[in-house]
This record gives C-alpha cells, structure tokens and sequence, in this order.
C-alpha cells in the first residue's frame, strides 16, 4: 500500500491541490437539466398526416423531410436547429406543414416523431408564425415563410435543494482552501436553497441561394439563487450575454438521393462532443453567477465549429475556448476532429482526436511538485454503440469507449474506458430499460516514472451521461475511480419516466492527488455508494417537471479520512421549466 512517510508533505499538497482543483470540482457540481437540448438522437419516425393516392409521391416527399431535417441517430437534438431544419423543408410545394413531438430514448437520448402534411386545398401552403397569424399557439415560431425564419427564445426554471449532512456533513475539510466559498456552505444538518433564471433571445435564418443558408442567435440569461447553497448562504443575481453566434450552411441531394451538408459557425455558443465523456460543459455557473444547480449557462467563451455531413456521417472540426468563472479561468483551449458514422442497424462507430494548445491547469506529483501543465495535451478516443433501430421492439443495447491521454511537454498515459450493456422491454408494462455500466478513469501510480491521473476536461452533461451520482459526483470527478451503475428506464405513464441508479464507487489509485482535498491520501480503495431516482414529467412540450432524491453512503476510504465520522448524505430536488 501506497504511504507518504513526510507529513509536511501532505500538508502543503493538501492547500496547494485545493487552490489549483477548484475548476473542475465546480464544474461536476452542475448537469443537464432541459430534458431533450444536445442530446443525441436514437430514432427518427416520418409520417404523413393526410397521405397522397400517389404513394411514389408520398415516398419522395418522406425522403426528402428525412435529407432536410439532417437528423439521424446519432446526431444531437436542437429545438433551434430543429426549427431551422423545417423552415428549409418547408421551401417544398408539396408540403403545407411540418411538427414534431420528442420522448426519451432508451439509454439516454431522444426519440423524434415527424408528422408532415402535404399541401392540397384543404391545408393550402402558408407562412405560419406569430406576427403572420397572431395566434400564441405559434409561438416560439414568429415568422417563417419562404425559408426565412425568426424563432423566439423563452425559458424560465424555478428550482429548490435541499441536502442533508451535505459533504457527509464535513464542509471545512471537503471545502479546504475552495475559492468558491462565501460566508456558510450547507453541511451538517438539512440545508436548502432556490434558484431561479430566465433565458430569452432571438435565433433566425433566411436562404441566400436555394442551397445555402445563413443562420444565427443572440440571448441572454438572468439568474438569481438565496438560501444555503453548497458553497454560500449568500443571496446573487447576474444577467450576462449566453449565445451570440452566426454560421452558414449548404447542402445538396444527388440523384441517388445522397445528401451532402456543410455546416460552419463562429460565436459564444454550445459545444457537446458525442456522448458527453469528453465535452460537455463549456461553461460554469455558481458563484457570482448563481444558479449553480439549475446549469443554467452553457455557452463558451468562443467556438469555432466545422461540420460536414454526407447521409450517416460525419465529420466534425471545433476550437473551444470554455466561458469559465474568472477565479476559476485556467485558459485553458481545446482543439479537436471528430468522425462518426450511423449504419441503419442501429451501429454507430467513431472516434476522436483532441489537443489543447493553451492552459496553465496544473498537475500534481505525488511528491507535490508539478508534473505539468495541460497545456500539450493530446487525446485520442474510440468509441462504439448499439441501439435498436426499431424502438418499439424488445431488444439488447450496448456501447464501449477507451480513450488515451498523453502530453508532449511531459511523461503522461492516462486512460478512461468505459461498457454498457442493456435490453429494453418496450411491449411490458413501464416499458423498461435495464443496463449495467462500469466506468473507469485512471489515477496515478506514484511507483511508475509517467503521469497517469486522467484529466476530465470539459466531461458531464445529465445524469444519466457523465454525471455519476447526484451527491457523490460533487466529491469525486470522472478522475481516479471506478464506477458500476445499474439503471433502469421505466415509463409508469405516457408523460412520465422514472430512471433509478444504483452506483458502487471505488479509487483506481491510492494517490488521490489532484482530488477534494480532504481526500488526498486514501487509506481504502471504496469512496461509497448511491442509490438514488429521478422523476421525470413531460406534461407538455412547453412545460416539464424534474425532481430526483439521492441518498449516500460514504465508504471506507471516506470513513478514514474522517475517523469513522463521517455522515450519510441526503439530498432532493425539484424544478420546473416553462418554455414557448
């Protein structure tokens, strides 16, 4: 077993870690909480409401919404790109309308029902939205005629937590030296706090050729927290600039029905790469921000974004530069290519390769001195899944991915894997979706001569992504551990799901340097365990009520840390989104 013999050592580790650590700890504070935006897509449904007694006309007419609306499994869902999608089909004589209607996937991304109906005299080819017709059920949609479209933006949250001997009610020690600190944390005891925000802008596009499209968004979002939130009791209110961004994009379909898209665009803007292991949250809230529960920003600093698309595949350049807290900014820039390709048997393949030119995140030895910098690093990713092509079949599902990290300024080779097998039931009641996932993301052998700690860059996303754990992802990152989980999907009603985890969390190291300070040197391998559920109600497309309970329980390693002292961990939360 793995010992430092120096104990002035481990102290001036201990407060040098938690200075330098703090970005990344803020950033697992926080998750995915709109339950459908950047999620990726499993199974896309064409039909036609009102179909022709020409079916070769019906045919062409669903081939061609599948080609303009560009979303396959595997690509990521947008309301606003959705809506621009449909503003280009709706160029067609032969339609009059095109909607759509979301429900969750089986694993963790979204099912998507187009319904088209064809132009005739009873559904006559019109512009629709509010400043066309004045009706509020248009609405976000307020002009959309002749490809040109104009969409509205406004979302509201109000959200309550409340924890229970959060930190497993040791604040002092698991907050040591954490910048984010201000006045009284919760810990010992129940705590709660609420917070609110309120996003709202403008996103358009309009055609400047047949084939080619300019495109862009402007919002901003206000958010306010008060109560005893996980790191201040201190009440906040902010409003600040979330997306401004503009991008072009041009497509054309071959005779053989072989559709080719390129997509570029610049600006503050969201990035999510894949599934979320990698990039995901490009932004921080919290602090000075507040809403640090509600997530509620998203957008970096600057993205530069390259895309070309031709049917199933895809082929993805990005420069991503994260819209941090200024007490926490490491400057730190991520560079990337990306390639994916979806076969019509529910495969999906890819694989990504990551560099960044710019950081001063720092990592530590397990003698304290620096290892190095971000800065240099360079990460190479493959990854595979399965999902059933047919959603409404019984049916196994199933992914992998391995990822390596190295860095050209120094001896780094850390690893992150991780595999999931499931099967879903669709035709039983609950419809449910049973799967076991271990994850694993390295720590650092102190015996070995390379720097082995993975680096969880920009990783999240919701809870059922990279979020492992509602209560102990907030201690323990996607670094140096292993994780099991077993989760169920269950659809109790046809608006609301239900997903329970259970969650075994282990160190893949004794060196936990570089982790919550309080945690530094590990006595055991066994950080704790988690069940917790998520509630999930989808009363309308406008309206969806979250609400989830964690209960933790600290394992060996934790219990040394604190001679046996440490409490169990309860925490509840429940919010509410209101959108157009």
């Amino acid at each position: 077993m793995f010992r430092f013999s120096s104990k002035w050592v481990g102290t001036v580790v201990l407060f040098i870690v938690a200075a330098v650590s703090m970005a990344e700890q803020l950033r697992a504070q926080t998750y995915t909480i709109n339950p459908n935006e950047d999620l990726p897509v499993e199974s896309v449904t064409v039909t036609i409401a009102n179909p022709s007694s020409d079916a070769a006309l019906n045919q062409r007419v669903e081939d061609a919404v599948r080609r303009s609306i560009a979303l396959f499994p595997g690509s990521r869902f947008s309301s606003e790109r959705a809506d621009f999608a449909i503003g280009s089909a709706l160029r067609s004589p032969d339609i009059a309308n095109i909607t759509y209607t979301l429900s969750p996937g089986i694993r963790v991304g979204v099912n998507v029902a187009v319904t088209v109906t064809l132009a005739d005299a009873e559904h006559p080819r019109v512009g629709r939205g509010y400043f066309l017709s004045g009706d509020p059920d248009d609405l976000p949609i307020l002009y959309e005629k002749n490809g040109t479209l104009l969409r509205a933006k406004l979302e509201a949250l109000a959200l309550y937590y409340g924890n229970d001997n959060a930190w497993y009610g040791h604040p002092d020690a698991m907050l040591n030296g954490n910048p984010l600190v201000q006045g009284k944390p919760a810990g010992a005891g129940y705590t709660d706090w609420g917070e609110a925000y309120l996003h709202y802008g403008l996103y358009g596009m309009t055609p400047i050729t047949q084939n080619i499209y300019v495109y862009g968004g402007l919002s901003a979002i206000s958010s306010g927290s008060a109560g005893q939130e996980l790191f201040t009791d201190l009440t906040r209110t902010y409003t600040a600039v979330e997306d401004a961004y503009a991008g072009i994009v041009a497509g054309r379909t071959d005779e053989a029905g072989n559709r080719l898209a390129v997509n570029l665009a610049a600006g503050r803007a969201r990035f999510t790469l894949a599934n979320a292991f990698l990039i995901a949250n490009t932004a921080q809230n919290g602090y000075n921000r507040a809403a640090l529960q509600a997530n509620a920003r998203w957008a970096g600093d600057q993205l530069l974004y390259g895309a070309l698309t031709w049917n199933r595949s895809r082929f993805e350049a990005f420069y991503v530069d994260p819209d941090d807290l200024p007490i926490l900014d490491t400057d730190t820039r991520i560079a990337g290519l990306n390639f994916q390709t979806n076969t019509s048997s529910g495969m999906m393949f890819a694989g990504s390769w990551l560099t960044v030119p710019q950081s001063t995140q720092t990592y530590f030895a397990p003698d304290g001195t620096i290892a190095g910098t971000r800065k240099g690093l360079n990460l190479v990713d493959f990854r595979f899944s399965y999902t059933p092509p047919v959603s409404t079949k019984p049916g196994p599902f199933f992914g992998g991915e391995i990822a390596r990290q190295t860095n050209e300024n120094f001896d780094m080779n850390a690893w992150a894997a991780y595999g999931e097998v499931g099967y879903s039931f669709p035709n039983v009641p609950w419809s449910p979706a049973i799967s076991y996932r271990i994850g694993y993301f390295s720590g650092d052998d102190p015996d070995t001569p390379a720097y082995e700690r993975w680096d969880p860059l920009l990783s999240g996303g919701n809870g059922e992504q990279w979020v492992q754990g509602i209560n102990h992802f907030k201690v323990v990152q996607d670094s140096n551990v292993i994780a099991h989980r077993v989760q169920a999907r269950l659809r109790v009603a046809p608006r609301v799901e239900l997903v329970p985890q259970f969650w075994a969390f282990y160190a893949a190291s004794l060196n936990n340097i570089g982790g919550n300070p309080a945690l530094t040197f590990l006595a055991d391998d066994e950080y704790g365990f988690e069940a917790n559920i998520t509630a999930k109600w989808f009363v309308s497309r406008k309206t969806y009520i979250h609400g989830d309970i964690a209960y933790t329980v600290p394992g060996d390693a934790v219990q040394s840390a604190f001679s046996g002292k440490a409490k169990d961990w309860f925490s509840a939360m429940l919010f509410v989104r209101r959108a157009l």
